[in-house]
């Protein structure tokens, strides 16, 4: 198999759910969905989504790679903050059209790119007839505009 190609899934589910192929199901736009945890404590840093090119890169360097919808483009995930997110784990779930990253997190330990550890620092909840986040206090671990610069 050369870079970027994966084999088809079979059309039969049980072959799908019970075959050691790894045959991901990538959406009509190319993507499978990745959801992404912490390998020590289990927190859920991040969800986001890759291509066949991530998700070869992934499997070959044992970093995450994933591919930016808003930028349209092939992102190593921590590249320019230095937080690289080192792949302990990788599953999929049973009809292979997701894929669940276990990793530890070099640097600072933020996968967000606000600063946080996690993406999900805001709580939702509905109140008075609305909806409304709240924040959860999660620390920032640095300030996204020194790392990244200023945004639009």
């Amino acid at each position: 198999m050369t870079a970027y190609e994966f084999s088809a899934p079979p059309a039969d589910k049980v072959a799908l759910e019970h075959s050691s192929e790894f045959t991901p199901r990538f959406d009509a736009d190319g993507l499978i969905t990745a959801v992404v945890t912490d390998a020590g404590d289990g927190t859920l840093l991040m969800v986001a989504h890759m291509n066949a090119e991530a998700l070869d890169k992934t499997l070959r360097s044992g970093v995450a790679h994933y591919w930016s919808r808003s930028r349209n483009a092939l992102w190593k995930k921590g590249e320019t903050s230095g937080n690289l997110q080192h792949v302990v784990e990788m599953r999929t779930d049973c009809d292979q059209d997701a894929v669940w990253l276990r990793v530890n997190v070099e640097g600072q330990a933020a996968s967000c790119h606000t600063g946080r550890q996690s993406c999900f620092y805001r709580i939702a909840e509905f109140e008075g007839g609305k909806a409304k986040l709240i924040d959860d206090g999660s620390p920032v671990h640095f300030d996204p505009e020194q790392v990244y610069g200023k945004s639009g």
